[in-house]
């Protein structure tokens, strides 16, 4: 008998029932809750729509805060709100307009996937934004995760200060997802019929590894003269006091972190497919 291969041909996802044998119906799929190891609760979705939650059905205003109090890190998925029908239509505009001239944003509750969340509404534009808040206990804690206490100089941080000057600031709308456009180009490409196209691989680093100071001084300069300013020696970073320099023989064997890591890994890849004894 000839076997089928199943190379592109969609797979089909089926929820089976242990104890019957057989595929179950999405009507026949409940949700329970683990009250123990031993029991489900089974909970409705009627049961879930009627609880008694202000929120189950509107988005209830709370208070209003300074922007800058709210820590960027809480924001989850934001989603543009939208004025239901003409009656809505003040409310909303009035609501946009004291936002914007108080620059404050509003911490507000809603119900989202049978959950009751925290959000926030501010402007974007000339529409009013629901950013979801996550709630405290959903943020992990910070601490134990910085590096140990380094031993940093006022020069260093002031020599980074002045790369991130020389620099300078950018449009963000300027970058775009380069990994999505090559995916979608190979997609189009064998849609169509015709080889992909070639791919241009990221150049690996090369050369030694160099001082880190020396790397930033360098930076400023090339930044500095990129625009036509001075390139004087005021960006010049100093050697601090008490630091030693590395001796000459084991600096020229060092090479690039990048071939490093491909060393380490061959080796390791080595080390597995070696047969044990």
């Amino acid at each position: 008998m000839r076997k089928r291969s199943c190379r592109r041909r969609p797979i089909r996802y089926r929820k089976v029932c242990e104890i019957e044998d057989r595929v179950l119906e999405p009507d026949e799929i409940g949700r329970p809750y683990e009250a123990s190891k031993d029991q489900l609760v089974p909970i409705s979705d009627q049961e879930l729509d009627d609880l008694p939650l202000p929120t189950a059905k509107a988005i209830n205003v709370e208070a209003f805060v300074e922007a800058e109090r709210l820590d960027p890190i809480r924001f989850g998925k934001p989603y543009f709100l939208q004025a239901d029908g003409a009656v809505a239509a003040k409310p909303y505009v009035l609501l946009r307009e004291a936002l914007q001239r108080s620059d404050k944003v509003a911490i507000a509750k809603f119900a989202w996937d049978n959950r009751e969340r925290l959000g926030a509404l501010r402007v974007v534009g000339d529409a009013i934004v629901l950013q979801v808040l996550h709630w405290p206990d959903e943020i992990r804690s910070a601490e134990g995760l910085a590096p140990r206490a380094v031993d940093i100089s006022d020069s260093e941080v002031d020599e980074a200060m002045t790369l991130m000057e020389a620099i300078g600031g950018t449009d963000i709308s300027q970058y775009r997802d380069q990994y999505r456009e090559a995916v979608e180009a190979v997609i189009e490409a064998k849609a169509a019929g015709v080889e992909p196209p070639e791919m241009e691989a990221p150049a690996e680093p090369k050369g030694k590894v160099v001082d880190l100071m020396s790397a930033l001084q360098d930076s400023v300069r090339a930044a500095r003269k990129s625009r036509g300013e001075d390139t004087g020696d005021e960006a010049d970073v100093h050697e601090i006091s008490g630091q030693r320099a590395a001796p000459k023989k084991r600096a020229a064997k060092k090479t690039s972190a990048g071939a490093g890591w491909k060393k380490a890994a061959a080796a390791k890849k080595s080390q597995r497919k070696r047969p044990t004894s």
